[in-house]
């Protein structure tokens, strides 16, 4: 019987196609989706989907079929609170289940350790705010953030083409940095790691990556992603 994830994700998170690419054959994801707010990219949003009740209720549904993990796949969700506030998310997601409980900036942290590395440079697609606020997240677990650049979208974040990401990154790197991290579980980035880290030289790591990595670690399964310099 397949190893089961469950996947609690922002309503309006396109790209559930994208974290399916990060899977072995033996485990199956089961997403739901927390309820919809109408409201712009923003830290009000992210203040609003990462709401205790909302988070337990969902998790609470995906519980009915008995995940191993239960992944909060979303990046300002988990990190709008800070390092508590992203443990926080994962302590209501065991609650509501008998799951181990993972959030995406949990599972950022846990890839830089991983990794060694510490000096990072933020590519996100939001707003500058909410950029400004990741790297805070970053400073408060002890990491040093070296650039940052975002695309100050307030919508409509799974539309934009890989070109525009990977420009973006290459603007942003600087000698100095050990790792780039590109930001929010709703931005299309599993195709363009591999050839950034060659480019560049150094690790890139995603959202839905890290989030993929961190989950199927805590049930002994590893990623797919073919020259992805933390899967390998």
């Amino acid at each position: 019987m397949p190893t089961g994830i469950g996947v609690v994700c922002p309503f309006d998170m396109a790209l559930d196609g994208e974290l399916w690419r990060w899977m072995p054959q033996d485990v199956s994801l089961f997403f739901t989706r927390t309820p919809f707010l109408e409201k712009p990219v923003s830290l009000e949003l992210a203040e609003g989907v990462s709401d205790d009740g909302d988070i337990y209720n969902a998790a609470r549904n995906l519980s009915v079929v008995h995940p191993a993990v239960m992944a909060y796949a979303c990046t300002s969700g988990s990190f709008v609170n800070g390092v508590s506030g992203a443990r926080h998310v994962s302590k209501m997601m065991e609650a509501a289940s008998d799951a181990q409980g993972v959030s995406t900036s949990e599972a950022l942290l846990e890839a830089l350790a991983y990794l060694g590395t510490s000096r990072v440079v933020i590519i996100t697609p939001y707003v500058p705010q909410l950029t400004a606020r990741l790297g805070e997240f970053l400073r408060e677990a002890g990491h040093s953030v070296v650039s940052e650049a975002g695309l100050g979208l307030e919508g409509g974040i799974w539309k934009v083409p890989y070109h525009t990401t990977s420009e973006l990154i290459r603007r942003a790197d600087v000698p100095e940095a050990d790792v780039i991290f590109i930001s929010c579980t709703n931005l299309p980035t599993y195709d363009l790691i591999a050839p950034l880290e060659s480019e560049l030289g150094k690790p890139v790591l995603s959202a839905n990556q890290v989030t993929a990595w961190a989950s199927l670690r805590r049930v002994g399964k590893e990623s797919v992603g073919p020259g992805q310099r933390l899967l390998s």
